[in-house]
């Protein structure tokens, strides 16, 4: 039997850098999500089977360096030092190699075998930039890969050079810190020693000069005293100095950067402007980029509106005689009644929310990997600093019209606990795909777009409103916005239809099984004649102050589960998808009202949960709960002088 061939590999790099592009490349449909153990982060992995190997490829998280300042850092640097990969793949953007080369120093402090794919070679040379791939790999002393993801160009490569040098002994060579740094290391070095370590000696040491908190209490717990050498070391290079330790060390690490960047490196002078360049001449003006970015989100928003309504006939008249048939070879027995709610459910589910949740995710992914959604970031810094949080928060609020539970999670990205927490309970006001098939799927079916798109105005305004209080209630102040503008680029269209199917696999495999089961309770509840009490003792809110009908109280309580649920399953109890024959136009807007604002969906309180602890997952339900049924009643009696 021939032994079997296995290669590990992990993909490593910051955010756009085409990290995502080489592992769709790699893994194609060998793919599968999950969760870190204890985290609620994804962990996509995938698998390869190339020249009798199979190699595993893991996605790690995008983060601009192992310092532990955020739980994807920490994950990333206990991966690398726990299961020991064969191989770090450490993807750099060629168009910002310095700032790309910071995190590079730290794998290699880290002493983990590494192979560098020099991504974007063709976006740089566009920008007269041009990087001496044989030289870069002299000096770090690692296979250097020139690859452009988007192309698949060199892709290939990569895996060729970890079968190449897999068995192969490494030699981990060191950049040396000035004279005072490396006396330090080598000191603490020496008594790191004498403890059983998870991590290598020299890094530790560095870290404990950087005076990184896990790294220190690790310390603490095996040998305290280091910590008092440690300590006394800091002081003396801050008197030195006349600075932090952790700010000088961060200061050589960024000028090691600098100088094999000017090795490298050469940069034409004079270039002419690319058409990236000429682009964001445009779409980041104070005044041009405003309105791009209105007919950019508009034009989207109208072409899913469109192509929903027309998937939506479609399906439609697909389905008009299934009923019919149903019943005429099925009866209409106890159990026949809850076989057709549970297809009932089904087709209702893909005749309301997949037409609309299909072309968003498309768009979305368009415009991510195109790279305009950094540049709404950008438009948008002065706005979200109203709001107590930078323009990074609006990347989280992007995200949130997808689905608020990523939307919660990318809260992560921003640097403050005051800011994540105020940026994840904005995000769980932004209607998500599936508060926006109410929008499309009611109000702008029936009532009419514009009123659709006023709701989306209306949940901005209150999302600043709010925003603006929560600014002033939880102390402390914003930071101000750093993040890098990466170049416009043609959006990969496998990368795009692997991220709208793992979107979509979410809402096939969890939204059909609870929409089944919740159309088959309800119908269970209505045939067992308990429908008019459940609906008699929640009448005062749904029917006294929101004005609308008995039923929507419980399809309100399953809504819980998942939003689109609720006008999934009226449709179901009602037996048609025209809602207009049992709803006005000012019921249909006060639904999609409360709707959008009421407690969040079960998946985005667990992510709160799990983020910032019970109490303040519970005390953003209950005030969202509360604030949505008054908001929905003063909505629903203004619009007496309307309709």
């Amino acid at each position: 039997m021939t032994e079997e061939k296995k290669i590990n590999i992990v993909l490593a790099g910051q955010g756009n850098s085409g990290k995502s592009t080489i592992f769709n490349y790699l893994t194609g449909l060998h793919q599968h999500i999950g969760n870190w153990p204890g985290k609620t982060i994804e962990k996509l992995e995938g698998t390869l089977y190339y020249k009798g190997y199979t190699v595993d490829v893991l996605d790690l998280p995008g983060i601009y360096s192992l310092t532990t300042y955020s739980v994807e850092e920490k994950i990333s640097r206990e991966y690398i030092i726990s299961q020991k990969p064969d191989f770090v793949i450490n993807i750099i953007d060629s168009t910002n190699l310095e700032r790309s080369l910071i995190f590079t120093l730290q794998l290699l402090e880290l002493q983990c075998p590494v192979i560098i794919a020099l991504n974007m070679v063709d976006l740089a040379k566009k920008k007269g930039i041009t990087i001496d791939s044989h030289k870069f790999q002299e000096i770090i002393n690692v296979p250097v890969i020139r690859t452009v993801a988007s192309r698949g160009f060199g892709l290939t490569d990569l895996i060729d050079k970890a079968i190449e040098v897999k068995d192969q002994k490494r030699e981990f060579r060191t950049r040396l810190y000035g004279k005072e740094i490396e006396k330090g290391i080598s000191e603490l070095s020496g008594l790191l020693r004498e403890i059983d370590l998870p991590y290598p000696h020299r890094w530790t040491a560095i870290k404990l000069l950087e005076k990184d908190s896990e790294i220190t209490t690790m310390v603490r717990n095996l040998n305290p005293g280091i910590l008092d050498t440690a300590g006394k070391l800091c002081a003396s290079l801050e008197e030195m100095h006349g600075h932090d330790s952790s700010l000088i060390i961060a200061d050589e690490r960024s000028h090691h950067a600098s100088q094999i960047s000017r090795e490298i490196v050469n940069v034409l002078p004079h270039r002419k402007a690319t058409l990236s360049d000429r682009l964001d001449t445009v779409t980041t003006h104070k005044v041009s980029g405003y309105l791009v970015m209105i007919l950019i989100l508009g034009g989207m928003f109208m072409t899913v509106f469109s192509l929903g309504n027309w998937l939506s006939g479609l399906f439609d008249s697909l389905f008009a005689s299934w009923h019919q048939w149903w019943t005429e070879n099925a009866g209409i027995t106890f159990l026949a009644s809850i076989g057709w709610a549970a297809i009932e459910s089904i087709l209702a589910l893909v005749q309301i929310a997949l037409p609309y949740i299909l072309p968003f995710y498309i768009f979305l992914y368009i415009l991510e990997d195109w790279g305009y959604i950094a540049r709404i970031s950008f438009l948008m810094d002065n706005l979200m600093h109203k709001m107590g949080i930078h323009g990074k928060g609006c990347i989280s609020f992007i995200i949130g019209f997808g689905c608020n539970v990523p939307g919660c999670l990318s809260c992560r990205i921003m640097e403050t606990k005051r800011e994540r927490f105020i940026t994840a309970v904005l995000v769980t006001f932004i209607p998500c795909s599936a508060v926006s098939v109410i929008i499309f799927g009611l109000v702008g079916k029936y009532v009419g777009l514009l009123w659709a798109f006023g709701l989306y105005v209306f949940a901005m305004a209150l999302i600043l409103l709010i925003g603006k209080i929560s600014s002033k209630l939880v102390p402390g102040e914003p930071v101000e916005l750093i993040m890098p503008m990466p170049d416009y680029k043609t959006p990969h269209v496998a990368t795009i239809l692997s991220q709208t199917w793992e979107a979509l696999k979410e809402f096939i495999f969890i939204a059909a099984p609870i929409v089944i089961i919740s159309g088959v309770i309800i119908q269970a509840i209505n045939l067992a004649g308990w429908m008019p009490a459940i609906s008699d003792f929640i009448s005062p809110v749904t029917v006294a102050w929101l004005g609308l009908p008995a039923v929507t109280g419980i399809l309100l309580i399953f809504g819980v589960l998942r939003k689109e649920l609720i006008l999934v399953m009226l449709a179901a109890f009602l037996g048609t998808t025209n809602f207009s024959e049992a709803l006005s136009s000012q019921q249909m807007m006060t639904l999609a009202v409360v709707s959008m604002f009421y407690v969040p969906c079960v998946a985005t309180i667990s992510v709160l949960w799990k983020d910032y602890g019970w109490k303040r997952a519970m005390a953003v339900c209950l005030i969202e709960i509360v604030f949505a049924i008054i908001l929905a009643g003063i909505v629903s009696r203004l619009l007496n002088f309307v309709f």
